[in-house]
């Protein structure tokens, strides 16, 4: 199997999603997904489908297509500059066709009425005659059918009044009014769907154009597509980085917020990992390049979310069944209700007036935009934030969440060991930092950083099992494991430490006991406020780690999470998360990403945190690009604010028209009242979804 991206031009509404969607889907071997706000199509094919019986499906149900990426295709113009030079013709004749046919007092003139009307619904509105026609040929209907058919026959029935002196029943107003209504919610439509995508372009276009290359010609700038992994670049102060690479030399602040969302900027130094696309705040680094093109985080975040945006949320099937049905229900109805109208009131023209509002009321664009458009905003919204959200489906999952694992270390704790606490002589603590100064461990290191010494130690050797001795300014010093502890008070405050889940190290200065060090890995700041928000939301909290249970008692103490599993190997974390699901629990599981991919996996919702390699990008749910807990309970508020948003607008395009339709058979909606209607529901539902640009700054 093989997947393939069209770029569609020429959908209006809901049912020409669902023409090309069936056209695509009667291909065998292919499934394809076909979204009204991108205007494109994600399709999943065998290799024996060409992407030329593609294109050809698209173009039998009466649209054009090209391959995404396909840079020999026709670019079609800019739709909002296209629509907005037939609004700026179709505005003033109207104003003048409604004051001539409305205003009392006012010659009616219906025959320049008549000429002023030609022009409007001729050129101005005939990308919906072109599209109506183009759908009867590939016998199908669409929104299009609809608002040609209603302005048309206005038209028609005017001009026949007109030559038969009959002009007290012209409605050239109608056609007009209609028209231009529809172009304007058509371009404000098209304004507002760009506004959608507007944080996955901002990403898309976030990278650097041009890097310093540094090889044996010396330094040179060059286009960063002729970088390849192993090139050594300079990224200078105020530079963008121009790929991802790792530092080989110097140390920097550099603003991620691009890409993780974090405000603060963060210190890189050698063997420090850096994204392309991030800002270099002040310092001058070499990094050797590691990833290029298609396979650098910015590249999969950008792809990540492209692919949610063109999916489908399952809540969307009721609006496709509908859909593909829509239009011939809605035209079946208009000639019943001009039928019963004719019958009821004996008026042709009372019957062609509200048969005429029933065709210009319905409105399926709303029932096509109602989830894509809301997929744009809270997926890019989530780019904007570090969040990045797998797909469409998700968002239904994180609705039913109760429970959420958490992983100890990267999650909830730094996994940098730190000194804890401190009990005895400082001179003694300064000496101990002195003889670990020069070791890699993680408790020397802790330790020297602790207590930086402007001492030198000599004569340092490794005590296998104990730790570690050196001579310093004169003195013997030992840090390690005690033999035995015969002060009292640091007796008490080793059992101390220990209990707390810290590693517990004695100073021996010249033989003598002389300090106590606890070291132990840190809880993040917002840990407990991540914790406490998820608490709040009304979720269940789980620690699970493969730490001594004092360790992840202490740990669970300090954040406030509800229960504690603990000593748990790596490889079990996933039996774990199948023993919560079988107690009937909906389990979203957050960790690193790589270590906890069994978990991550086997959970109803993944959630990789703190990371951005490509395994997480690709497999877990949801990927946070920071290591803040706080971006844990964010990604599941705006997950949920996201569905919501979807949910509300099905309830506006379903509602709109279950109400407008009926009032419109029923004579209660004039043409023009119910075209202006139909522009505001589309509009209405693309607003909805553009409130999700706020989210975590209201």
């Amino acid at each position: 199997m093989t997947t393939t991206d069209l770029d569609i031009h020429g959908m209006t509404c809901a049912s020409c999603v669902a023409h090309v969607e069936g056209r695509l889907n009667n291909i065998d071997g292919v499934e394809a997904t076909v979204n009204l706000a991108t205007e494109s199509a994600h399709v999943t094919h065998d290799d024996h489908v060409a992407d030329a019986d593609l294109i050809a499906a698209v173009e039998a149900a009466g649209y054009e297509a090209r391959v995404r990426g396909d840079e020999h295709a026709h670019d079609h113009d800019d739709p909002g500059a296209h629509l907005g030079r037939r609004l700026a013709l179709a505005a003033p004749l109207t104003a003048i066709v409604v004051l001539l046919a409305m205003v009392p007092g006012v010659p009616r003139l219906p025959w320049l009425q008549l000429v002023l009307t030609l022009p409007v619904l001729g050129w101005a509105g005939w990308p919906f005659h072109r599209a109506a026609w183009r759908a009867a040929r590939h016998r199908s209907s669409t929104m299009d059918t609809l608002v040609s058919i209603g302005t048309v026959a206005a038209f028609g029935w005017s001009t026949v009044a007109l030559v038969t002196d009959s002009s007290d029943h012209s409605y050239f107003e109608v056609a007009t009014v209609v028209t231009t209504f529809l172009l304007l919610g058509r371009r404000l439509e098209a304004r507002s769907k760009r506004d959608a995508g507007a944080a996955l372009r901002a990403l898309l276009e976030a990278g650097a154009k041009r890097a310093v290359l540094a090889d044996l010609l010396g330094e040179r700038e060059v286009d960063v597509a002729e970088l390849r992994p192993g090139n050594r670049v300079v990224v200078r102060p105020g530079a963008q980085v121009p790929t991802d690479a790792v530092v080989v030399d110097g140390t920097s602040h550099l603003d991620e917020s691009m890409v993780t969302g974090e405000s603060r900027p963060v210190v890189r130094r050698p063997g420090d990992r850096l994204i392309g696309g991030t800002l270099n705040l002040d310092t001058r680094l070499v990094a050797e390049v590691t990833s290029v093109g298609a396979d650098t985080v910015l590249a999969r975040i950008a792809a990540a979310v492209a692919r949610a945006q063109e999916g489908k949320a399952p809540v969307q099937r009721i609006a496709d069944r509908v859909s593909a049905v829509f239009v011939p229900v809605v035209l079946s109805i208009a000639l019943i209700t001009l039928v019963a109208w004719r019958l009821g009131s004996g008026s042709w023209s009372d019957a062609f007036v509200a048969a005429v509002a029933v065709l210009v009321v319905a409105c399926p664009c709303a029932l096509g935009l109602a989830t894509p458009t809301a997929l744009l905003v809270g997926t890019g919204r989530a780019a904007q934030l570090g969040i990045v959200v797998r797909d469409a489906a998700v968002l239904e999952r994180v609705r039913s969440i109760d429970t959420v694992v958490l992983d100890k270390t990267g999650t909830l704790t730094t996994g940098m060991m730190t000194v804890r606490s401190t009990t005895g002589d400082d001179s003694a603590i300064s000496l101990a930092a002195a003889v670990e100064a020069g070791s890699e461990h993680p408790i020397a290191r802790a330790i020297a950083a602790h207590a930086p010494s402007a001492m030198t130690a000599t004569s340092v050797t490794d005590v296998a099992g104990s730790g570690v001795r050196g001579i310093v300014d004169g003195h013997r010093v030992e840090v390690g494991r005690p033999a035995e502890l015969t002060d009292q008070a640091l007796a008490g405050a080793y059992a101390a430490a220990r209990a707390r889940g810290e590693t517990a190290v004695v100073v021996r200065v010249d033989g003598v006991d002389s300090a106590v060090i606890g070291v132990g890995d840190s809880v993040k700041p917002d840990a407990a406020d991540a914790v406490a928000t998820m608490r709040g939301l009304g979720l269940s909290t789980v620690l699970l780690t493969g730490d001594h249970r004092s360790v992840a008692e202490e740990v669970a103490r300090e954040v406030g999470v509800d229960e504690v599993i603990s000593d748990v190997l790596p490889e079990h974390k996933g039996e774990l998360v199948e023993r919560l699901r079988a107690e009937g629990r909906s389990v979203a599981m957050v960790g690193d990403g790589t270590n906890d991919a069994i978990a991550l996996t086997g959970a109803d919702l993944g959630i990789a945190m703190g990371t951005g390699t490509g395994v997480a990008i690709e497999t877990a749910d949801i990927v946070l690009m920071n290591s803040d807990p706080g971006a844990i309970p964010q990604a599941l508020r705006l997950s949920v604010r996201t569905l919501r948003t979807i949910r509300q607008n099905l309830v506006w395009a379903f509602g709109y028209n279950v109400v407008a339709i009926p009032l419109a058979a029923a004579g209660l909606l004039n043409p023009m009242i119910a075209g202006a209607a139909m522009a505001a529901s589309s509009v209405c539902v693309v607003l909805n979804s553009l409130r999700l640009r706020r989210f975590g700054r209201d």
